[in-house]
């Protein structure tokens, strides 16, 4: 019997935390990974009375072994913004989920804990390229445009951090950025109070994103463009944050990022045009290994043979 916290090691998954643990502090075990590392319910071995918190990180993927939790004793509270599927019924398992493009899982702790971490929660927003519903979250707080600034560099790195193959590729484990973070009621406290890893993770932020700037597209069509990266840690650090920014410059336009791996296959990372938040997760689950959210998404394997298919079905879906 015991508290359980599982979280994406994303931005959005740190900062929905903790803003809950601030609220209820509890000595839980952690579980988390990089960001495409979703499916983490199974290595909870969860047990009868255990309390288990699982943000950011989708239902649908996680489904069998969430009810195998809840009979074997456990309840359940989950938060996330992604697709969920079916959505099953059940006294030890409370969800909120919210699948609006406009909101991330760290923006459903804020409502829910009624905005009393708001400046986390605007990280976390941040970092998920979500900077209108951010500066919405703030607008009522005194912050100046430095401090605003900072916030929005906090979530940038915080999610950078999170891209990655394995851990091996990251700059910080997200549990121990989320340790580190936790104990700051304030975002701004944390970056001034622990420099060490605002600075690691700016200095290395800017290092990689420099060498992605020669990158062009492979394909481009009035509504979308496609970039691939070569099979090098830079690579998987940085193509998420690329692939937000490439969306920023050019809000009209549907943007992919296609990363080789060592396999030979391809991680892609999909954005819907920020002008039209949708349709990234239907494009992405109609391959296997696919999902995420109507504004960005995902496909862990994508094989070589398939890129071609690919490359069809997203232009077709945003032109």
């Amino acid at each position: 019997m015991g508290d359980i916290d599982i979280f994406n090691g994303d931005a959005d998954g740190i900062c929905a935390l903790v803003q809950l643990r601030q609220f209820d502090p509890r000595p839980a075990r952690l579980i988390t990974g990089v960001k495409r590392d979703i499916s983490l319910v199974s290595r909870a071995s969860a047990q009868r009375g255990d309390r288990i918190t699982i943000l950011d990180v989708s239902f649908d993927r996680n489904r069998v072994e969430v009810l195998k939790a809840i009979e074997s004793g456990a309840s359940i509270f989950y938060c996330d913004h992604h697709f969920p599927g079916d959505l099953p019924s059940h006294p030890a398992l409370q969800t909120l989920i919210n699948t609006s493009p406009g909101v991330c899982t760290s923006v459903l702790i804020n409502g829910y804990l009624k905005s009393r971490y708001s400046a986390w929660a605007a990280v976390g927003a941040f970092g998920d390229n979500l900077s209108d519903t951010a500066c919405e979250i703030l607008k009522s707080m005194s912050y100046k445009e430095f401090q605003l600034d900072l916030l929005k560099k906090l979530g940038t790195y915080m999610n950078y951090n999170s891209y990655g193959t394995d851990i091996a590729d990251l700059n910080w484990h997200p549990a121990d950025l989320y340790c580190a973070l936790a104990s700051f009621e304030s975002p701004l406290d944390f970056v001034s109070e622990s420099p060490e890893y605002f600075q690691k993770l700016e200095t290395n932020y800017h290092g990689d994103f420099e060498k992605v700037l020669s990158i062009v597209p492979q394909y481009t069509d009035a509504r979308v463009a496609v970039y691939f990266l070569p099979n090098k840690p830079w690579s998987r650090r940085i193509s998420g944050i690329y692939s937000n920014q490439l969306a920023n410059e050019a809000p009209s336009r549907a943007h992919a990022v296609l990363t080789e791996r060592s396999e030979g296959d391809f991680l892609v990372s999909v954005r819907a045009p920020i002008n039209n938040r949708k349709g990234a997760d239907l494009l992405c689950r109609q391959f296997l290994t696919g999902g995420g959210r109507s504004a960005a998404a995902g496909i862990d394997h994508l094989p070589a043979e398939e890129v071609d298919s690919f490359i069809q079905k997203f232009s077709l879906a945003y032109c």
